[in-house]
């Protein structure tokens, strides 16, 4: 390694001190999904990173998808998806699979890489100890309720569980399963999840990592947007599609208690750490 090299480390853990300072102590909850975990090195990455912010004292809480995983396995085994606006039609046999390969694969994956890391991780699921209470959501098609199946929306949060876990220095790893007041089982998008344990924690921060830049407008990648800008952006037509949902989700957080939310590029190595601790960060934040 070449001095220069070594005094661009020194100064990037300096730039770091100050937000570490600030954050030490506090709750970020984490949206982890995309290419980010599917890719070998970003996954490793990831990891360190969720066990190096909790040596620094802050807290961080994963909440992941794995949309294309279970895509894999229903193929593999003839199971035809179908789609509406994005979201998985969720028939009986679909759960089943979503809930074995999210809880019993994805997760276990994901505290596995966080323990080789060096961190202290536990997986659970929106089931356990009534963290997530689910209802039944229809998807809206221009005013006409349509039935998506085992597909839920967040009734309610329960954060016992995670204060449990933060307190004994364990890194949460949520599946995004949960279940009703009669005990079905529903699919929940992480995003919606993430944002809505974020609110019930009162979180520093929400984080959702994404496969693009961050939010574009007019072409150029913004770093801070006001949460009271947003309507007027989706309206012009600056955001638009699949984005639209992630950033209804940052201002419902903000407008619940939560500091501030980002939505960031997740194929960046070390995505979470430069959003965090340094000044320019690697995507969106919406304050």
């Amino acid at each position: 390694m070449t001095m220069q090299k070594s005094i661009e480390k020194i100064n990037t853990l300096t730039e770091s001190f100050p937000y570490i300072k600030e954050f030490s102590g506090k709750t970020v909850v984490i949206k982890y999904g995309g290419h980010a975990m599917t890719d070998e090195a970003l996954r490793l990455s990831f990891a360190r990173d969720m066990a190096l912010l909790k040596l620094v004292g802050i807290n961080p809480v994963v909440v992941h998808g794995g949309g294309p995983q279970i895509g894999t396995l229903l193929e593999q085994l003839g199971i035809r998806s179908e789609f509406v606006d994005g979201m998985r039609v969720t028939d009986n046999a679909t759960m089943d699979i979503v809930e074995m390969v999210l809880t019993g694969k994805v997760n276990k994956e994901i505290v596995n890489n966080i323990h080789i890391a060096g961190g202290k991780a536990v997986g659970i699921s929106g089931k356990d100890a009534g963290l997530i209470t689910a209802r039944k959501m229809f998807h809206d098609d221009k005013g006409a309720r349509v039935d998506i199946g085992l597909v839920g929306a967040v009734e309610r949060i329960n954060p016992e569980i995670i204060r449990i876990l933060e307190k004994d220095r364990f890194i949460p790893v949520i599946a995004p399963i949960g279940a009703d007041s009669a005990g079905i089982t529903y699919n929940i998008n992480a995003d919606i999840a993430a944002g809505k344990i974020a609110e019930a924690l009162k979180a520093e921060k929400l984080i959702l990592l994404t496969d693009i830049q961050g939010v574009l407008v007019k072409g150029e990648l913004a770093s801070s947007i006001k949460a009271a800008d947003i309507p007027e952006l989706i309206k012009s037509g600056e955001i638009k599609g699949g984005m639209i949902p992630k950033v209804n989700c940052c201002v419902e957080a903000i407008e619940s208690g939560v500091h501030k939310t980002h939505i960031i590029d997740g194929r960046v190595e070390h995505a979470v750490l430069l959003e965090i601790f340094t000044d320019k960060g690697v995507g969106t934040q919406i304050v």
